[in-house]
């Protein structure tokens, strides 16, 4: 979800089909994410604030250059969840 300050929140997503072909992703890539982003960021017309988890694709070398080069309009949080213990 994002929201400009004073508009109404809007939710920005891409979807990807899986079809079940050879060698075709079944998830998101780097290049996926950072285009989601770019494409925010453009709708949303200013800075983004990104709230990121640990998961291993959000750690990848190309994400985190993407994210150096673009610290005038993004800010990422890391963001490590603690599993909740079970009684």
């Amino acid at each position: 979800m994002s929201a400009p300050a004073g508009k109404r929140s809007r939710l920005i997503y891409a979807v990807r089909e899986y079809r079940g072909r050879k060698n075709q992703p079944k998830g998101f890539g780097s290049r996926d994410f950072r285009d989601l982003l770019v494409r925010a960021r453009i709708q949303l017309g200013g800075p983004i604030v990104l709230v990121w988890d640990n998961v291993r694709i959000h750690l990848t070398a190309d994400l985190r250059e993407f994210f150096a080069a673009n610290t005038d309009w993004l800010t990422v949080f890391q963001h490590s969840y603690l599993p909740t213990p079970r009684t």
